[in-house]
């Protein structure tokens, strides 16, 4: 995929929407110094370029109940193109996979998975995770904290 070249004032943009994706025109071509309409020009280009690829809401998920981040680690039987097409599908489908990582190494792909406790990680072991296509080794490991959490890309 070709790199998009990126000035001063795109970069500042985007570092300013990474914090608030929320911020009107008015007050993001305040900060960078750009009439609204140029700053307005700017986003349309960077959403046409694919560099930005949407905006979302960053929901708290012990408020909303789930009070377990789960990172499992997936060895497939085979990897062939069909298998792994198959798999991927199917974590598609699945609302409690957050994150899907086809990896190099002992593990074919890392997932982060959201569990309200215990007893729902254990449900989703059973009823998801090991009912994938394919699926010959499940390993979990339970986050204790976010340390860093993902808060954007750095935009230098």
């Amino acid at each position: 995929m070709e790199t998009v070249e990126l000035d001063d004032k795109d970069r500042a943009l985007l570092r300013f929407l990474q914090r608030d994706g929320r911020a009107s025109i008015a007050a993001l071509a305040d900060k960078i110094a750009l009439s609204e309409s140029a700053c307005r020009r700017r986003i349309d280009m960077l959403e046409k370029a694919g560099v930005l690829e949407g905006y979302r809401a960053e929901l708290n998920a012990s408020r909303l109940g789930f009070s377990l981040t789960v990172f499992v680690s997936i060895a497939l039987g085979a990897q062939t193109d069909k298998d792994l097409a198959a798999f991927e599908t199917a974590v598609r489908a699945a609302p409690e996979v957050l994150e899907c990582w086809l990896m190099t190494g002992d593990s074919d792909y890392l997932l982060r998975v959201a569990a309200r406790d215990v007893a729902d990680l254990e449900r989703i072991h059973r009823e998801v995770l090991t009912r994938l296509p394919s699926v010959v080794r499940v390993n979990t490991a339970i986050a204790m904290r976010a340390v860093s959490p993902l808060r954007g890309l750095p935009i230098r």
